[in-house]
């Protein structure tokens, strides 16, 4: 009869730790796999057609901003997201593979004096999908370095981020098993 009980507590120990070490990885295997969306997009004047469209930006304080509806830049080309400390707060900085440096620059060229929107989706509720910011286009980016001030906690920041870096090193390893 002791044989029988040792051995259930031995089953019972083994269940714990199984337990124990497989709630321990689940948050960063599920952080491995969180995504998120970063589009840009140009602000246009209205012209009466269903290709723009004014949305939200900032959520305290609404500003409506009229925007292109087709992003000119997008996830697919950013090589690395980081969150940035700035004074009183902290930004968004993501670099652009080289074609999203060329359309960065080209934009920022002949769009000096106007913004780009930038909406994001890094969640699975509809508070997660929104508009970001819209930051005031003043000079010619040639390095594809895109710096801005999210409308988001920093909680929220870095889950964008961390999305952002997870989608950029599977575009990576999607691209190079396809030689060009």
């Amino acid at each position: 009869m002791l044989t029988e009980h040792k051995r259930f507590n031995t089953y019972l120990a083994l269940a714990l730790v199984t337990v124990v070490m497989c709630s321990c990885q689940t948050p960063e295997r599920s952080r491995e796999k969180e995504a998120s969306t970063l589009r840009l997009h140009l602000e246009v004047n209205p012209d009466g057609t269903e290709r723009n469209m004014p949305v939200p930006v900032y959520r305290e304080k609404p500003v409506m901003i009229n925007v292109d509806k087709m992003a000119f830049l997008d996830e697919s080309s950013v090589v690395e997201g980081k969150i940035v400390d700035t004074l009183g707060g902290f930004a968004i900085q993501i670099q652009f593979d080289r074609c999203g440096s060329w359309l960065l620059e080209q934009y920022s060229t002949a769009r000096k004096g106007k913004r780009f929107a930038i909406f994001s989706h890094f969640g699975d509720t509809p508070e997660h999908a929104r508009w970001l910011a819209a930051p005031l286009v003043d000079k010619r980016i040639t390095n594809g370095l895109f710096v801005f001030t999210p409308d988001a906690t920093r909680q929220e920041t870095e889950r964008i981020v961390r999305g952002l870096n997870n989608v950029a090193r599977e575009v990576k390893k999607r691209t190079h098993e396809f030689p060009p």
